[in-house]
């Protein structure tokens, strides 16, 4: 019989909480054979992940997977074995009390945030909080031994392999987007928060030797677009033109076609955890765009991650793209760290594809969350 999982999930910024949960669900599904139910509480942001979702409906299968309504009041369910509890949300008090129900506690996780600092491999798996007889355990995803690791899916390295071998289904699924692939043309996605170092970096790309096409998939950084633009209301489709700097605005796509984005671009400049780790399984530079927290705590988990990521460069491109990452996000001149970033490119291109061998060559996220419930039963 099928192990069953229930994955509740609070929407907080959009799309990141959902986008992970979401991509561990058919995972779990798909290649583990699990019994799936995913909790969301805003299906309308997860539409925009899932456009086969019906927003209406307290309960679908969409993948495989059992979507359902996490609504207030709360509808009683009968507790699953396996319960994660993602990003450390609270489960419903009458959920709890099933779970205490349950003639064998289930395997109770808090699937907690990324992050490359230290501490995390010391916690993995450490037990948490208690409800009556059932322990909870946090669960770190991270880039280390000792953690959870990375969600990354079966064949995903060999799929982006061939995508990018092939020029035929680069230039299709670029045209279906309404781009046209130019030979000797920059591509960079741009995926981010509000971000007022924004207009330096566009300063910079405007009067660089070589053209770029900057593809912005509709989301919270257009608005610091249209303002560099001089333009307002813009909308999927859109292109505007400043000296060799071409912005054209993306309609926000379903996960497997933000993966084709990522492996279509020469950098990639991603916002929170999900679309984070998806560029690094791109093998390309990446600008990443940490979620801001109170008293900038922020930088730490960013200061660890280039740690980690730069180690093994030289020391003008580690300079470089270290200088680069912390300006964005500090909002700080742009200009100095790209000129830098582009004289290393090379070597922060090979960089980049070392980095996604070496993730890849760990245990995967959710095969390590299925090997710890088969050791825990």
């Amino acid at each position: 019989m099928k192990a069953t999982w229930d994955i509740f999930c609070t929407v907080v910024d959009n799309f990141g909480d959902i986008g992970v949960t979401w991509r561990l669900a058919r995972q779990l599904a798909a290649e583990h054979d699990c019994a799936v139910r995913l909790w969301v509480d805003d299906l309308r942001a997860f539409e925009h992940l899932c456009p086969a979702i019906d927003v209406a409906l307290d309960r679908q299968t969409q993948r495989g997977i059992e979507v359902c309504r996490w609504s207030t009041p709360w509808a009683a369910a009968q507790a699953a074995d396996v319960v994660i509890a993602a990003f450390a949300c609270s489960l419903p008090h009458a959920y709890m009390e099933a779970m205490a129900a349950r003639d064998k506690a289930p395997l109770w996780l808090n699937l907690d945030y990324l992050s490359a600092e230290e501490w995390i491999v010391g916690c993995h798996g450490l037990p948490s909080v208690k409800f009556r007889q059932v322990q909870k355990y946090f669960f770190f995803p991270g880039f280390q031994a000792g953690t959870g690791g990375l969600l990354r899916e079966a064949g995903l390295l060999e799929q982006r392999r061939a995508f990018v071998q092939d020029p035929r289904a680069r230039g299709d699924f670029l045209r279906g987007l309404g781009v046209e692939p130019t030979d000797g043309v920059r591509f960079i996605s741009l995926f981010a928060y509000e971000n007022e170092g924004l207009a330096s970096w566009l300063d910079a790309l405007a009067i660089d030797p070589r053209p770029t096409r900057l593809l912005v998939p509709e989301g919270r950084i257009l608005g610091d677009v249209q303002q560099w633009l001089g333009r307002a209301g813009l909308a999927a489709g859109a292109r505007e033109v400043r000296g060799q700097l071409t912005v054209q605005v993306l309609p926000f796509v379903p996960q497997e076609d933000y993966d084709r984005l990522l492996w279509s671009c020469d950098f990639n400049a991603v916002r929170g955890e999900d679309s984070f780790v998806r560029a690094q399984w791109a093998g390309r530079p990446l600008l990443w765009h940490i979620y801001r927290q109170d008293d900038d705590a922020h930088l730490d988990k960013l200061e660890a991650f280039l740690v980690l990521y730069t180690q093994g460069l030289s020391a003008p491109a580690k300079a470089a793209f270290e200088g680069w990452w912390r300006a964005w996000n500090t909002a700080g001149d742009m200009a100095p760290g790209w000129k830098a970033v582009l004289e290393n490119e090379r070597e922060l291109t090979e960089h980049a594809e070392r980095w996604c061998l070496e993730q890849a060559s760990r245990t995967d996220l959710a095969t390590a969350l299925v090997k710890l419930y088969l050791n825990w039963i």
